[in-house]
C-alpha cells in the first residue's frame, strides 16, 4: 500500500476498497473500480477519536456523539479541519466523512499503517450492493488490486451515515448502526 496499491479489506459492515491517504492515483483507482466519479468522496477510516480531530472540526455536541459511535458501523460526516486537502472534502459543504471500525483486522491494519485509510464500500460498478464473500471478491478483483484481505464473509449491511455538520444532526442512511445508541431518532 505504501507504494501506490489498493486493497479489498473487511469491515464490521461490508468488504472495502482502501489506499494511502495522500496516494491521488490509488484513490482515482478506486473510483474507477466503484464506477463514481470525483464527485463521490471517499470515507477517512479513523482508528480512535484523536485521528478523526486531526482531519475534522468537532464541537462539544458532535465530540459526544462520535464518542458513542466509535468504534462501530457509522460514518459521521463532519466539517473538514483547514489543513485537509481541498480534494478529500465535500466540495460545496467543506465536509469529510469519517469511521472508526470495529472490525479487528481493520484496526490492526490501521495500526501497522500509523494513518487513515482513505476508503469505499466495495460495491462492484454498476451494482447496488456491496460484495461480502472474499471469494467472489478475489474471482473478480484479483487483478485489479494488489492485496485482498480474506477474513471470511462479512455483514452485507453499509454504515450508518449521520450528518453531524448540521444541527440537529440528520440522518442520511440508516445502516448496520443503531442511530439509538447515538441518542439519534428514526423518523417514521
Amino acid at each position: 500500500m505504501r507504494s501506490g496499491g489498493v486493497i479489498a479489506y473487511p469491515t464490521d459492515s461490508s468488504y472495502a476498497f482502501g489506499c494511502p491517504l495522500g496516494d491521488v492515483a490509488a484513490a482515482q483507482r478506486i473510483r474507477q473500480l466503484r464506477g463514481v466519479d470525483d464527485k463521490h468522496h471517499l470515507t477517512l477510516v479513523c482508528r480512535d477519536l484523536a485521528e478523526i480531530g486531526r482531519y475534522a472540526s468537532l464541537d462539544n455536541w458532535q465530540f459526544r456523539i462520535v464518542k458513542e459511535g466509535i468504534p462501530g458501523s457509522y460514518t459521521f460526516l463532519l466539517p473538514a479541519a483547514r489543513e485537509v486537502p481541498r480534494r478529500l472534502k465535500h466540495p460545496r459543504r467543506r465536509t469529510i466523512g469519517v469511521r472508526v471500525p470495529e472490525h479487528a483486522v481493520v484496526r490492526a491494519l490501521l495500526a501497522v499503517l500509523d494513518e487513515p485509510l482513505l476508503s469505499s464500500t466495495l460495491i462492484p460498478a454498476g451494482a447496488t450492493e456491496p460484495l461480502n464473500d472474499p471469494q467472489e471478491i478475489r474471482a473478480r478483483y484479483e487483478h485489479a488490486v494488489e492485496l485482498i484481505i480474506d477474513s471470511g464473509p462479512c455483514h452485507l449491511q453499509p454504515t450508518t451515515v449521520v450528518d453531524l455538520a448540521v444541527s440537529p444532526p440528520a440522518l442520511i442512511r440508516v445502516g448496520r448502526g443503531d442511530p439509538a445508541r447515538l441518542g439519534l431518532a428514526v423518523s417514521a
